[in-house]
């Protein structure tokens, strides 16, 4: 299957992909998770972690090597389908 949509991205590239939720222990693993069947090398030193200024919410930062278009679909499709994320971007 080709995906013939434009995109302005050259693949493969390096990539944040970013996931935001609710405070609380074990966020990091939940977006680990959603993203290790579509990014098989990510280790968890490819994740960083910022709290929200009033300590209410979290974003997790994930820096991949996005091989397509269709990958980073999957990607955000699994993230959007979680209850435990509020947004990704």
């Amino acid at each position: 299957m080709t995906d013939d949509r434009e995109t302005l991205l050259e693949f493969p590239c390096r990539f944040p992909v970013k996931a935001f939720g609710r405070q609380g222990e074990g966020f990091e693993a939940v977006v680990h998770d959603l993203l290790k069947p579509h990014v098989p090398e990510l280790t968890h030193a490819d994740l960083s972690r910022r709290e929200s200024s009033g300590g209410r919410f979290v974003s997790v930062t994930a820096h991949i090597t996005a091989q397509s278009q269709a990958q980073l679909d999957a990607i955000y499709a699994a993230l959007t389908a979680s209850d435990d994320i509020v947004m990704a971007l």
